[in-house]
């Protein structure tokens, strides 16, 4: 014998209770495989063909539909007329007749077959119980234990799934070993001949997100809210937020008594990364000044199109704006949606000659008045000149 029922009807509630299938799926789907393969030894590939299975018994019954026909061809799509008026009186040449055999066994290939078909069935089955489960859960946080690294790939148990991440999800400098136990924001579900593979990540801006969602239960009843986010995973982020209620500081709120809040959401993302919580604005010179901090901004000037601004800066803020390799304002950029330029005080005021020009021309034209007030100078010399000269006659007149 090919294949022992009784076996594989005993089996049909151990696959059950690992796939975390149901029994009844799991049968049918068995049952489906023995029709395949009744099909390959005893049928034709079109053939339709239902099997019963006893799970107590192993007992395996096919009902076989045959064409009612005055004379019989091919036996095994077809059936008489007379045989099939002692399973159905009225029945009538041209009609169906369904027809009960008894399975005793299969050949070699079509019991191959059959577990062939029951595996990639029992594999289809386990994906769409998992897709259904996670589907609901893309764009939240699930618990996972690292179970490889691979490489730039690391593996997470998710319970019943597997979840991948990729080195682009991961925080940068965050090292990650088998057994350890880590919060994952759910990116994604992708369908996979190995099953659903989800996307797991630590390192996009919906990560710290679902954070604080943890940490701030006044963004439930929406009181504040989380605007937007720029992020650099394991380095800094910048956080704009608002709130919707008069007298509640957004920042402080997201901050906590004594830093508790945003501390924890640290310990999870690591102490390395920086987070700055800044409030959002709807002027956007005024929230490009927010989202500047920890710099002093001076003036911010946006242009006609509004997707550029430059932002002016003390002379000693210089720096602070910018950011190690740029990264102030790089966030800053990203969190406010403008590519922002960075002056300071000093370079604003010499790159300004348009608005100076004018009383610089005025000055100009002031000048001869400087050459009026001489004058009366020039007058008082001649006096000095003519006296002079008038003392040396009289000198001279004197002597002889």
């Amino acid at each position: 014998m090919e294949m022992d029922f009784k076996q594989l009807a005993a089996a049909i509630r151990v696959i059950a209770e690992e796939k975390n299938l149901p029994e009844e799926q799991v049968q049918e789907i068995v049952e489906q495989a023995l029709a395949a393969a009744w099909r390959r030894d005893f049928g034709e590939r079109e053939q339709d063909v239902r099997v019963i299975m006893n799970l107590n018994t192993g007992e395996v019954t096919a009902f076989v539909t045959k064409d009612i026909v005055e004379e019989v061809e091919d036996p095994r799509s077809q059936i008489s007329l007379k045989d099939a008026s002692v399973m159905r009186k009225n029945a009538k040449v041209g009609e169906t007749e369904e027809v009960v055999q008894k399975v005793e066994d299969f050949g070699r290939v079509a019991a191959q077959t059959a577990k062939q078909v029951i595996l990639q069935r029992l594999r289809e089955a386990e994906r769409e119980i998992v897709l259904a489960e996670y589907e609901d859960k893309i764009g939240g946080l699930v618990n996972g234990v690292v179970s490889r690294v691979e490489g730039r790939v690391v593996r997470v148990e998710l319970g019943k799934a597997q979840g991948l991440m990729p080195i682009s999800e991961q925080i940068q400098g965050e090292r990650y070993y088998p057994g350890q136990r880590l919060k994952f924001f759910l990116k994604d579900v992708e369908k996979s001949f190995r099953g659903p593979q989800l996307i797991v990540s630590r390192g996009c801006k919906e990560f710290i997100e679902q954070l604080f969602h943890g940490e701030v239960p006044e963004m439930e009843n929406n009181a504040v809210e989380i605007k937007a986010i720029a992020r650099e995973a394991g380095i800094r982020s910048k956080i704009a937020v608002s709130s919707n209620v008069q007298g509640v500081d957004p920042v402080g709120t997201f901050v906590g008594g004594h830093g508790t809040r945003i501390n924890a959401v640290r310990d999870e993302i690591g102490n390395q990364e920086m987070i700055d919580i800044v409030v959002w604005d709807d002027d956007p010179a005024v929230f490009i000044a927010n989202a500047m901090k920890p710099a002093n901004v001076t003036k911010v000037k946006l242009d006609k199109d509004g997707e550029k601004a430059v932002v002016v800066v003390p002379e000693d803020q210089l720096s602070i704006a910018i950011g190690k390799s740029g990264q102030n304002v790089r966030l800053a950029g990203k969190l406010t949606g403008r590519e922002l330029d960075i002056e300071s005080d000093n370079a604003s005021q010499d790159k300004e000659p348009e608005e100076s020009d004018k009383p610089v021309a005025e000055e100009k034209e002031a000048s001869p008045a400087k050459t009026v007030e001489s004058k009366p100078v020039v007058q008082k010399l001649k006096k000095k000149s003519d006296l002079e000269n008038s003392l040396l006659e009289a000198i001279e007149e004197h002597g002889q």
